[in-house]
This record gives structure tokens, C-alpha cells and sequence, in this order.
């Protein structure tokens, strides 16, 4: 005895007939389970609650009439999917054409065929079979593929903390400095992108590749020897001169990567241009290229201003931090000379932000302000 029978395709028939219905079922009985219908209500209730594989509807019936009841089963999502066969007595080309506008796949009419009628039926259930299993396999794939875009966006926030973090253990700053600068530069970015000036360049995803790139604005100072870097006091001119070059450094290291991948990505192109002028000033005075105005980055613009601030509020073993209304008025004077003045406004106004995001990330030994190294060249 074989345990293992096939189970049968599910049809319901929709007919206030008796003699429909009758005829219907012993024709198709043999090859499919078969649940009927004779009022439209039922009918709705039978596909919501089991939804058969195909349905043979008649047009002509009391209550909601089979175009109804075909209109409301394609508008339910639990139903839409499921066939509809017109079986009428209508025999006009505009009957025809309303059901089959409303959504059914055939429009069969009486008096049937039985070989024309079992032909269409298996057709059109192998055609339901055939497109929901690529309904199936497109979720899957759906599925599959937003799966791998959060693994790789995940490995590459990973990869870049790791690259920030590895600049971080040779310098004084914390790893809570990569969060508050990170999210100075988001408020920064997203307060900027209605102004005619940035609105080109401050999509809501440009946005986003500057909060995720943020980490990487020193990754250059690897390349600093340990005696400048450490060093606690004032730097000597020559001195200075090498730590100035820890922005090419940290372009080049990200060009390098990019080269091994042989194509233009945008989120490295905004690192390399945050990474290498992020220490220039407006009025042209900054390093290493000495740009001025516009002719910085607009990213290199808000991390210029997202690190200042918080090394002006970050205390360190040569120096105390200062208040958040202190560093608010050093920007204020640099309005124009270190920072672009648009991007000072938008520091104003979301100065109540900056205040937060230091708080909330503030390091655990700093009392109520949020730490980070001093500018070199200004101890």
C-alpha cells in the first residue's frame, strides 16, 4: 500500500446552480478535490480561509455577482494570487473582456467541453504552480541578497572602526571620539541638505558615507613616529612639518586599497577627500594643499569643524577641556577664517545636538565633557 498518495490540487467551484455544480464535480472530481460555493459571500470566505489552488466562477448569481466577487479576491493579498476561470453562459466580447480586465486568467462559456474544460484547468494550475515557485525562489533571493548587503555593510563598518581604531591606540584620543564626531558630522550634514549651497552633495546616502567614513579622518597618524606623536608638549617647527603629513598618509593608504579593487567607489573617494582636507581652513591658511573656500571638500568642511569642536571640549593630561559655550565662541571667531561660515551656522543652530551627542558619549573619566587630543601644532 503506498503511504505516500499525491495530494490532490484544490478547485472551487462558485455556482448557484445545482446542475452546474453537479456536473462541475463529477467531471473534475476524479482529478482534484473540489469545494463548492453558491453564494458569493461563501465563496470569499472558503478562499481567505483555505485558499484553493484554482477557482471556476460563474457571472450570474444572487447577491455579489462573480465580477464582484473576482474584483474583491483580486484585491484581498491573501486571494490575488490564486486563478480565476470565468464559466458563464455570457457570451458577448465585452462580458469576456470585463473578466478578464478584472483580472482572470480564462473565460470559458457554456455549453463546456469536458476535454476543453480539464485541458484549461490543468494548464492554468500548472502556470500558478510554475509562478509561485518563482515567487519562491524571488524571495529567497530577496532575502538572500538584503542578507549579504547587511553582512557587507556590517563588515565594512567593521573594517573601518578596526582601520580608525588601529590610528587610535597610538594616539591619546579615545574611541568615543570617533562616535561623537561621527554623529557631529551626521547633524552637521543632515541640518545642511536643504541649503541651496550643499543640497547637491548632501544626499540622504552621502550622509551617511560621511557618518561611516568619519572614523577614518587620522587613520594617517599610523605613519607618525611614536616621538612626535606622543608628544605632550608644544611641537617644534620641524616637527610640526611631519605631523602635517599624516593627511597624505591616510589618502594614500585608502588609494592603495582602492587599487586593489580596480574600480571607483564612491564611499572611499569621500574618505580620501574627508581623510586628506579635513585639516584645511577657509581662508586658506590649513594644510597640506593650503585650499581655501569652496575649493575644499565640502566633507572635508563639516569634519574640520566636527573635530575642532571636539578637541576644544575634550580634556587630555596637557590641557582641560572647555565649556561647550567657550568652543562655541572659538567657532564663532573662526566664522569665515578656519570654517566655512555656512557650516558655522549650522553649528549654532544645532548647538543644543552638540551638547547632547558629547554627553552621551562622553568617556568615562571625563566628568562632563567628551575627550580628544589637542590640534597639533597648538599645545
Amino acid at each position: 500500500m503506498d503511504l505516500f498518495l499525491p495530494v490532490k490540487r484544490m478547485v472551487l467551484i462558485v455556482d448557484d446552480s445545482p446542475a452546474n455544480l453537479t456536473l462541475l464535480t463529477n467531471l473534475l472530481r476524479e482529478h482534484y478535490a473540489i469545494k463548492v460555493a453558491i453564494r458569493g459571500e461563501k465563496a470569499l470566505e472558503i478562499a481567505r480561509g483555505e485558499p484553493p489552488d484554482l477557482i471556476l466562477l460563474d457571472i450570474t448569481m444572487p447577491g455579489l455577482d462573480g465580477y464582484e466577487i473576482c474584483r474583491r479576491l483580486k484585491g484581498d493579498p491573501r486571494t490575488r494570487q490564486i486563478p480565476v476561470i470565468f464559466l458563464t453562459s455570457r457570451t458577448e466580447v465585452e462580458d469576456e473582456q470585463r473578466g478578464m480586465n478584472l483580472g482572470a486568467v480564462d473565460y470559458i462559456t457554456r455549453p463546456i467541453s469536458p476535454p476543453i474544460l480539464l485541458s484549461r484547468v490543468g494548464a492554468h494550475l500548472a502556470g500558478a504552480a510554475s509562478a509561485g515557485t518563482m515567487r519562491i525562489n524571488n524571495a529567497y533571493l530577496e532575502f538572500e541578497v538584503g542578507k549579504r548587503t547587511e553582512e557587507l555593510a556590517a563588515l565594512q563598518d567593521v573594517t573601518i572602526l578596526a582601520l580608525a581604531s588601529l590610528a587610535e591606540t597610538r594616539d591619546t584620543d579615545t574611541g568615543n571620539h570617533l562616535k561623537r564626531t561621527q554623529h557631529y558630522i551626521r547633524a552637521l550634514g543632515n541640518h545642511l541638505r536643504t541649503w541651496p549651497r550643499f543640497a547637491h552633495f548632501l544626499t540622504a546616502n552621502m550622509v551617511d558615507s560621511l557618518f561611516n567614513c568619519a572614523p577614518l579622518h587620522d587613520i594617517g597618524k599610523v605613519g607618525i613616529p611614536d616621538r612626535i606623536l606622543l608628544k605632550t608638549g608644544r611641537y617644534e617647527p620641524e616637527e610640526f612639518e611631519i605631523m602635517k603629513t599624516h593627511p597624505a598618509l591616510g589618502r594614500d593608504a585608502l588609494a592603495n586599497a582602492q587599487k586593489t579593487v580596480r574600480q571607483r567607489i564612491e564611499f572611499l573617494e569621500v574618505a580620501k577627500e574627508l581623510v586628506y582636507s579635513h585639516h584645511e581652513k577657509w581662508d586658506g591658511s590649513g594644510y597640506p594643499e593650503g585650499l581655501a573656500g569652496d575649493a575644499i571638500p565640502i566633507s572635508a568642511r563639516l569634519m574640520a569643524l566636527a573635530d575642532v569642536y571636539d578637541a576644544l571640549i575634550s580634556p587630555r593630561v596637557y590641557k582641560a577641556g572647555m565649556s561647550h559655550a567657550r568652543a562655541a565662541q572659538i567657532i564663532t571667531e573662526g566664522r569665515g577664517k578656519h570654517f566655512d561660515p555656512d557650516v558655522v551656522d549650522a553649528f549654532l543652530a544645532l548647538s543644543d545636538t552638540f551638547e547632547d551627542i558629547a554627553a552621551r558619549f562622553a568617556d568615562a573619566d571625563s566628568g562632563n565633557a567628551a575627550p580628544m587630543r589637542a590640534v597639533a601644532g597648538k599645545r
